[in-house]
């Protein structure tokens, strides 16, 4: 791999004396990263069950190394998502950024959902998460994503940072930016990415990265935290945008990263000395540690932090609308979730568990409004792959459950019919939920002895 002479040059004066350590790390494999959803289940539970050999990432509670010649890609619980997979690295500002159950959550920059996910994870249903990327056809991966993990509480959309303010102003506890940037952290892990490096510059990214930071700072509440990261090594992308925000808006301050890994390397003092605290953001270099370059820091935002205590879901209340439409208050009497029935909206046929968001949305590009239950057709009602992904095998009547050895997984991945004669007694009728090893993968609609395949096409094992 040939690097720039000039980015050499820049990494020569940053490094001082690791720079030959540093350029012998490129002379080593890039390692591979697997993220737990726990949400589903937890960390030892995966490790009693993974298909391959794990290692603990030291600083990611629910992080492991796997070898890049495992396919975990291709395994039935990828597709129940179980986990994401997502270069160790990369986990960390979601996992430095202090989530609380009942927060309300912005993640501005979010496809393709490495950090969304964790997000939602923590969240555990609760609160809202909003998920934004300026780029209609990432955000999809990202919708994709946030439904494999079964997120419930998710608004996903495509717009460009500065519509969101007035429909978001001091609104959000947390706020993740994983800034678009040079790039540099990564030229291991993607040799293409010097391409753009080359074309653009460190300069085109500091400006954005400027703009987007002055967005984030409004729509964040008094007392709140902003997660501001970059894959990059370059100051002025880095403690030189750090420096402009809080000369820019004095209200911010640098707050210490709890349970901080030994292995961090802290923000470097000479490239912003008037900044206080600034070597408590952290740099993530490969010569130190397993993963590739990284840069992020932790800030709160002046001011009371909101107290009041969070919403609890009530399955209480009723819906005249629903209430209306047989098919689904049949289909939800097999549904054990503690779903607050005001909340369940009609788009057209589709049918919407909102999330718990009082902002006026409208005009904005919304893929996602929270939680797709299925669509209402004539006289009957289908229930959708985000519901069947949002579903534990206990909070729905009706289930098969496949081991996960059993060749019919894979054919159902497939989008195939499935026989199950073995598995039942009598005639099947109605929709399953069908699992492997007690995880969903999604519906099927019974007849007699064999399964019709609902699982979603866009999605199928390729």
């Amino acid at each position: 791999m040939e690097l720039p002479v000039e980015f050499l040059d820049s990494m020569k004066e940053l490094l001082k004396e690791e720079y030959d350590a540093y350029l012998e790390s490129f002379k080593e494999q890039r390692v591979y990263g697997l993220r737990v959803n726990t949400s589903k289940i937890s960390p030892e539970e995966f490790e009693a069950i993974s298909p391959f050999p794990l290692t603990p990432i030291p600083w990611i509670s629910n992080g492991y190394y796997y070898e890049g010649s495992d396919k975990p890609a291709k395994h039935p619980y990828y597709f129940a998502g179980l986990y994401y997979l997502q270069e160790p690295s990369a986990m960390t500002p979601a996992n430095v950024l202090p989530i609380e159950e009942g927060d309300k959550v912005l993640d501005l920059c979010a496809a393709p959902g490495g950090k969304s996910t964790e997000l939602a994870a923590k969240l555990n249903g609760t609160g809202v998460l909003v998920s934004n990327d300026i780029s209609n056809s990432r955000a999809k991966a990202l919708l994709k994503n946030l439904e494999l993990f079964g997120t419930t509480n998710a608004i996903i959309l495509s717009e460009s940072p500065h519509k969101l303010v007035d429909r978001f102003h001091e609104y959000f506890d947390k706020i993740l930016i994983d800034a678009p940037c040079s790039g540099e952290g990564m030229f291991r892990k993607e040799p293409a990415v010097i391409k753009s490096w080359l074309e653009k510059g460190t300069d085109f990214y500091a400006k954005l990265q400027r703009e987007i930071v002055t967005y984030a700072v409004k729509m964040l509440k008094p007392g709140g935290m902003l997660l501001y990261s970059t894959c990059t090594f370059n100051p002025k992308e880095n403690e030189g945008t750090i420096k402009y925000l809080l000369e820019t808006y004095p209200e911010l301050s640098i707050v210490p990263i709890e349970n901080r890994y030994e292995g961090f390397g802290a923000g470097l003092k000479e490239y912003a000395p008037e900044v206080e605290h600034i070597e408590e953001s952290v740099r993530i270099w490969p010569q130190r540690m397993k993963g590739e370059g990284h840069y992020l820091v932790l800030l709160q935002k002046e001011g009371e932090k909101d107290t009041k205590e969070k919403k609890k879901v009530s399955s209480l209340g009723k819906n005249k609308e629903v209430e209306k439409q047989e098919e689904l208050m049949e289909f939800l009497q097999s549904v054990h979730l503690p779903l607050d029935m005001s909340r369940i909206n009609f788009r057209g046929e589709k049918v919407m568990y909102l999330p718990d968001c009082d902002c006026n949305l409208d005009g904005l590009r919304i893929l996602r409004s929270g939680l797709l239950l299925g669509e209402c057709k004539k006289r009957r009602f289908e229930p959708s792959q985000a519901l069947a992904m949002a579903l534990k095998k206990g909070q729905y009547d009706k289930c098969i459950d496949f081991s996960v050895d059993d060749p019919r997984v894979i054919k159902y991945l497939k989008g195939e019919t499935l026989e199950v004669e073995d598995m039942v007694n009598g005639s099947l009728k109605g929709w399953y939920l069908i699992c492997v090893n007690g995880y969903p993968l999604g519906f099927a609609k019974g007849n007699k002895t064999t399964l019709k395949n609902k699982y979603l096409a866009g999605w199928r094992w390729q």
